[in-house]
């Protein structure tokens, strides 16, 4: 079975304040979630952690909540906030994918995986599935998408009950969405200039 997740930000106490995650403290949010992770993935499972697996302690600490997950094969791909697992003292705590990356699942379909949630990305006229993290987004985010035939999902802990979701869920969730073709310039651009008038906040790097 392939699982995914995101935005752990284990060690990251201000998380909970930002996010509302009902967790007393930051200990108790940092077992809690590398505990449902190991409810659900089994240890010769696949899990794609999809960026900031943990934030505010060092390298050392990160991979020893690492070594608390039961699944043998983590693959990472990267987010603002993720260490440098890439140095010779940290080889081997994650298996490193690059910034975009695309898996190929049943039949051919084709997901795509960032830390970042994208407006366009690989074969989405041909029904990819893109599924990102970065934003906390809540369960609406990834209604919304469906609604709007985008398939594009958060797969980031905060939409998703503070557990992985599996690919049989990513897949079921889109089953019978007929998917919007690629967007059209001027889609874009109203997007864009949509937001534009919205101030900048100053906590933006601190949080996310």
């Amino acid at each position: 079975m392939i699982w995914f997740t995101s935005d752990l930000h284990l060690g990251h106490a201000k998380a909970i304040e930002f996010t509302g995650r009902p967790f007393s403290d930051v200990d108790a949010m940092n077992e809690a979630l590398v505990d449902r992770i190991n409810a659900r993935v089994a240890s010769d499972d696949v899990l794609y952690i999809l960026g900031d697996f943990s934030f505010k302690i060092t390298r050392e600490q990160a991979a020893a909540w690492r070594r608390r997950i039961a699944c043998r094969n983590v693959r990472l791909v990267p987010g603002n906030h993720d260490k440098d697992w890439t140095q010779p003292d940290a080889a081997g705590t994650f298996v490193m994918e690059p910034l975009i990356c695309t898996v190929k699942v049943y039949g051919g379909r084709k997901l795509i995986l960032s830390h970042y949630p994208l407006m366009d990305w690989p074969s989405l006229s041909h029904g990819s599935i893109h599924l990102h993290g970065h934003i906390h987004a809540s369960r609406a985010y990834n209604e919304w998408c469906r609604a709007q035939r985008l398939l594009r999902y958060d797969v980031g802990v905060d939409a998703n009950g503070y557990e992985p979701v599996s690919l049989d869920h990513v897949l079921a969730w889109f089953e019978g969405v007929e998917h919007r073709p690629r967007i059209r310039r001027a889609d874009w651009e109203r997007s864009v200039l949509q937001g534009a008038d919205e101030p900048a906040d100053s906590e933006d790097e601190e949080r996310w």
